[in-house]
């Protein structure tokens, strides 16, 4: 009998190692090892000497709790250094221009990169094409036959993908004094953000080939390509207006922003090749009969409208708080920006759980292991809420310090920094909301099914956020429209929460809200006991380390109480491991 061929699948992740394969001599589906000279029992309906009866489906995709440890503090350590130079450039962005009519002219080019990442790459491909390659790869790894799932897939999408990507580029590089006066429409200086805005609409086909990398790595369970990205991107910006501003003024922001995303494709086509090019199993006469048709090469359009209209929808808040704030005098729309980037840290590194688990739960559905998804998602949403609980605390508690610490020096002035952590303590109300709807949502499109719930969950909100934007801006400004945004969020949680059932992944909703209720109530603590530390000190950094310190210390202690995302047994767990690790060096050390 001929030895399988080993793919890329098979081979381990160079950057964090993979576990969820049996090692050979072990027991067949559980990867435990088998005693010196014992052999596999064997398979179930298997005789001596009679024909084997053909095994049930194996859980080929299920990943060990070692691997995806290991994969989520890499996406963690990845995401963390592409928010710290992300950071670095509102940083140069304030220091070079401060808050006013140019870099609010900036800002309205910039709704295209960060419409185009949420849609190309954060969510919206995400949720079309995981789910796809993770069907792909399930038939690959049952050798399913010519031509190979992946390539075929590849095959059907990425040519129709650059051309509708490229023609819409340069759609809104010809109408962008349109789009800036529908954005915009009480801006001081359009004609600057034309200019920008020319030079952004570029990203529209640079992400979007960055996010059908990232999508097919992440399904392939490669996680370092996919998470450098912004970090090259980042750097892009920096250096480009580091060296550029001088004469070409905020338009080197704009052009970092065409640059970034062409390193962005830069940084994955290399890695996303290699998986490609892997050569496959051979056919089964099994998987040839099971794969009939081209199930798995393509994406069903209503699906693919469903999850278009959706990340649309819930961008459009940007799009609400910019057409509101266009309204009020310059450096509405700066204040805005700033509070919500720093505001969002504590949101974009929960995200990372389900960044890589988003691949393990498509992986489960397209092998019909729904049970193993529920599991996955309840725990992810109990851990993704400690995560960003933690972080709106600390932002709650001190948010002047830290904007003062961050980016009062240059144009940005001590007036900027007071309306910055005004607004930035407004949306960190909204916070859980907006982690929990970018979880939830991937439970109901990692089914690979078209669903409309999503959208209808995401227009409520969005229309609560109209609402209460229009009728808050006037008393209250910039802050009115941020509370427009939390509420607006936090509905759409509430109603993707309540409709979990047939239509998702199977979850508890009763365990979940349990669970939830339990960081909450750590985080409102926790809050109280940062503000007072806060205040102790005058120099704004020693501030925030007090508030961040006192703040994760009481959060913690609550969360033990209370054992909010199982802490007792995760640290029982942590401290077993590492005194093994520790008895098996001093025994070696013997």
């Amino acid at each position: 009998m001929r030895p399988r061929p080993t793919t890329t699948e098979d081979a381990p992740d160079r950057a964090i190692g993979r576990d969820d394969a049996p090692q050979q001599g072990s027991h067949p589906g559980t990867g435990t090892p088998l005693p010196p000279g014992r052999r596999p029992a064997p398979a179930a309906g298997t005789a001596a000497g009679s024909r084997p009866v053909p095994p049930a489906p194996q859980r080929t995709g299920a990943p060990s709790g070692r691997f995806l440890a290991r994969a989520t503090l890499l996406s963690a350590a990845l995401s963390m250094a592409g928010a710290l130079l992300g950071l670095g450039r509102d940083q140069a962005l304030a220091h070079l221009f401060g808050a006013g009519a140019e870099s609010d002219a900036f800002l309205v080019a910039w709704t295209v990169p960060e419409m185009a990442s949420t849609l190309l790459i954060e969510d919206g491909m995400a949720f079309l094409l995981v789910p796809a390659f993770s069907v792909a790869l399930a038939r690959r790894a049952r050798g399913a036959g010519s031509p190979d799932p992946v390539r075929a897939l590849v095959a059907a999408s990425l040519p129709r993908l650059c051309l509708a990507l490229a023609g819409t580029a340069a759609v809104l590089a010809a109408g962008a004094p349109v789009l800036v006066s529908v954005l915009a429409p009480g801006l001081s200086d359009p004609s600057l953000a034309v200019s920008c805005t020319r030079l952004t609409a570029t990203c529209v086909l640079s992400f979007g080939l960055a996010g059908y990398c990232s999508a097919a790595l992440r399904a392939h369970r490669s996680y370092l390509a996919p998470g450098a990205i912004y970090i090259a991107y980042n750097i892009a910006i920096i250096t480009t207006m580091s060296v550029l501003a001088a004469r070409w003024g905020v338009r080197s922001a704009a052009l970092g922003v065409a640059i970034g995303g062409c390193l962005m494709v830069a940084v994955q086509a290399p890695t996303l090749w290699r998986r490609i090019a892997a050569r496959p199993a051979p056919p089964t006469s099994a998987s040839l009969s099971e794969e009939e048709g081209d199930g798995g090469r393509s994406v069903a359009m209503g699906l693919v409208l469903a999850v278009l209209l959706f990340v649309l929808c819930r961008q459009s808040q940007v799009l609400i708080e910019r057409y509101f704030a266009s309204g009020l005098p310059d450096g509405a729309i700066s204040h805005l920006n700033y509070a919500q980037k720093v505001a969002q840290l504590p949101m974009s590194l929960s995200m990372m759980v389900c960044v890589v688990t988003f691949p393990v739960v498509a992986r489960a559905i397209a092998e019909g292991d729904t049970r193993r998804a529920g599991e996955r998602v309840e725990r992810d949403l109990a851990l993704i809420a400690c995560i960003v609980l933690l972080g709106a605390a600390v932002v709650l508690a001190c948010a002047p310090q830290l904007v003062q610490l961050l980016f009062q020096r240059g144009a940005f002035t001590a007036q900027d920094t007071a309306a910055t952590a005004a607004v930035m303590r407004v949306y960190a109300l909204g916070l859980l909301g907006q982690t929990l709807v970018g979880a939830l949502v991937r439970s109901y499109f990692s089914t690979g099914r078209t669903t409309w719930f999503p959208l209808g969950a995401m227009g409520a909100g969005a229309f609560v956020t109209v609402v209460i934007s229009a009728w808050a801006v006037g008393p209250w400004g910039a802050r009115g429209i941020a509370a427009g945004n939390a509420a607006g969020i936090t509905l759409t949680a509430l109603l993707l929460l309540l409709g979990l059932g047939p239509r998702a992944v199977p979850v508890g909703v009763r365990r979940v809200v349990v669970e939830l209720a339990r960081p909450v109530r750590a985080a409102v603590c926790a809050t109280g006991a940062g503000l007072l530390c806060a205040g102790l000190f005058d120099s704004p950094a020693a501030s925030v380390a007090a508030c961040c310190t006192s703040v994760t210390v009481v959060f913690l202690l609550l969360a033990w109480a209370l054992d909010a995302a199982g802490a007792r047994s995760l640290l029982l767990s942590v401290t077993h491991s590492v005194r093994s690790s520790v008895t098996r060096k001093l025994r070696h050390g013997r």
